[in-house]
């Protein structure tokens, strides 16, 4: 056996004889409810009372940083330069959890208490995001046992903030950029696509909101039968409005919204994906949107448009009035490939064009736009992790150009200047905001082999 095989067995022992259980036994007893203003204190108590020590242990100085954004949670780095001429990581996790909603659980299980049930492991956090950093955790554990250094810079932060969106965490960026300096970023969160492939994630699709709004900006509802086809209908102009900016089967019709062109890169990677059906989940429609187009192309690096709601009148008690007022809340998903600026002006533009210079276009909607981001697949590091993946799991893994939801992948491509690439080890099927959240010990075993054997190569020679 070889000292990489011997730092991945180590890892591996860790799953296998109760080490990474108990471990993430005491990190889901901890309520740390970021979205519930009571449990706030119970976020930095995470911190300090479970990360700082275990980080200690393993030779890492630490820091925590203050949120700039009041009532939000603190972050952790905790740090450990074995030479500064030597390759600095960032690695992430985050330590807070959605609501737990523990009456919703099912078969009296206690979300804040961990219950094993043959491969599954049920607990608040299990796989979002607390198993997810453990597993990282001891993997570098297992190496600095076997080879005594890490070979490596290693910085790794604990946000507590992620399940709001990460307030915060930009401006965080911005003021301690020597705190969170690396030359690559290394996180772990999400769920793969297959139970037979790891994956690389290199970013994200970025997220536009707005809603359209029709006001005839008239005193309350007109009697339908004496108004009825005298009176513009608001209903019926924004339907119309929408119609313009799709096909009746949703392929998009404003051509500045669309990329010019796709790296060859990305259309390979999304080409080369392996995905597994997930249970109870609609099959995709191959008549829906472009069909020219993959499924893993629609949804990894095109552009999408979804009306996420909309009315007009009031549609569970409706009066026999013509409505004065509709409104249909929207988003945008999109890639690196169409800024996000483009969007909201194409809009404007196309409706006006189409003769609905009167259909206005909110963009205060009460929900934070998020950006897109993307690591281009032939990207050295990314390379580097995916030799390293093969190595040790005999596969090639998934190499995702982007992802199908959203995480904070452009504040550090943007702040930090890095390549960015995140590592799951959950699926699709784990619940993670839902009751009975859970992972399987079989990907996490395979998850902890991989990111030891990821580390493991990471370092400065034997």
């Amino acid at each position: 056996m070889t000292s990489r095989e011997a730092a991945i067995a180590r890892a591996e022992a860790f799953v296998d004889e109760g080490r990474f259980e108990a471990d993430l036994a005491a990190r889901v007893a901890i309520p740390t409810e970021s979205q519930v203003p009571e449990q706030f204190g119970e976020l930095g108590r995470y911190q300090q009372e479970l990360m700082a020590p275990a980080f200690e242990a393993m030779g890492f100085e630490h820091v925590t940083l203050d949120n700039p954004v009041p009532g939000r949670g603190p972050v952790l780095v905790a740090r450990r330069i074995e030479d500064p001429s030597l390759p600095t990581v960032l690695l992430y996790g985050h330590g807070d959890v959605v609501r737990a909603v523990a009456s919703e659980w099912e078969s009296g299980r206690d979300p804040y208490l961990i219950t094993r049930e043959g491969d599954r492991l049920y607990g608040r956090g299990v796989v979002d995001n607390k198993g997810q950093h453990t597993l990282a955790m001891l993997a570098l554990e297992a190496l600095l046992a076997e080879r005594g250094r890490l070979g490596f810079n290693a910085k790794f932060m604990i946000e507590t903030g992620e399940e709001q969106g990460s307030p915060g965490l930009d401006a965080l960026l911005a003021q301690h950029t020597d705190v969170f300096a690396a030359d690559a970023f290394f996180g772990f969160d999400g769920p793969r696509k297959s139970f037979r492939r790891l994956d690389l994630n290199l970013g994200c699709r970025g997220g536009v909101f707005f809603a359209l709004e029709v006001d005839m900006n008239r005193p309350g509802g007109l009697h339908s039968g004496h108004f009825g086809g005298v009176l513009p209908d608001a209903g019926i102009i924004l339907a119309q409005a929408l119609s313009t900016i799709t096909t009746p089967k949703g392929r998009i019709l404003v051509q500045d919204w669309l990329p010019q062109h796709v790296p060859n890169s990305v259309r390979a990677a999304v080409g080369d994906i392996v995905a597994d059906p997930v249970e109870g989940m609609p099959q995709p429609d191959p008549e829906w949107g472009f069909t020219e187009l993959s499924e893993h192309e629609k949804v990894l690096a095109w552009t999408s448009f979804i009306v996420l709601a909309m009315s007009a009148g009031n549609p569970d008690n409706p009066v026999n009035a013509v409505p004065s007022y509709a409104k249909a809340t929207c988003q945008i998903r999109h890639t690196v490939d169409v800024p996000a600026e483009v969007f909201v002006p194409a809009l404007r533009k196309h409706l006006d064009a189409h003769g609905f210079p009167h259909v206005g276009i909110d963009t205060d909607v009460g929900r934070d736009q998020f950006l897109a981001s993307r690591t281009d697949p032939d990207d050295p590091w990314v390379q580097l992790f995916r030799r390293s993946i093969v190595a040790t799991h005999g596969e090639e893994p998934n190499i995702l150009p982007s992802s199908s939801g959203s995480n904070p992948s452009e504040l550090f491509k943007a702040r930090l200047g890095v390549p960015v690439v995140w590592f799951p080890s959950s699926y699709a099927g784990c619940n993670q905001h839902g009751p009975n959240e859970h992972g399987l010990m079989s990907l996490f075993r395979e998850g902890i082999a991989a990111a030891t054997g990821i580390f493991w190569d990471l370092g400065a020679g034997d």
